[in-house]
């Protein structure tokens, strides 16, 4: 029963990153990590299919293996969380709305920047 629920969980949690492949909103690779951490505990071979994919495998690996972001996807992460709240800003959303998201956005940030960088080869 449990190994239905988290393949089902993570069906659900692999549409939503690749929806985020073509929707520039939707980030993908915090969706496609929950896929592989369910699908390690419901189906191993769409576990190590994740993991050998050509383009989504290796960021999945880097964060099983070492726990690790790369310096690219750190930059495009925060880089990212910053022009959200530039654009919040610049439509003059009111302080209800920025202040959460700014005191969230800082909090994302300082994840990603925390973690290690992982390999360097």
């Amino acid at each position: 029963m449990m190994r239905t629920l988290w393949l089902a969980v993570g069906l659900f949690f692999l549409g939503i990153g690749l929806l985020g492949v073509a929707l520039p909103v939707v980030p993908t690779t915090p969706f496609l990590l929950l896929a592989a951490g369910s699908f390690a505990k419901s189906s191993p071979r769409l576990h190590g299919w994740l993991l050998a994919h050509p383009l989504f495998g290796p960021p999945i690996r880097n964060w099983e293996d070492n726990g690790a972001i790369s310096r690219p996807a750190k930059r495009l992460a925060v880089g990212t969380m910053a022009a959200v709240l530039v654009v919040s800003l610049w439509l003059g959303l009111g302080w209800k709305v920025l202040l959460p998201q700014a005191v969230l956005i800082a909090a994302g940030c300082a994840f990603v920047l925390t973690r290690p960088d992982g390999p360097s080869g």
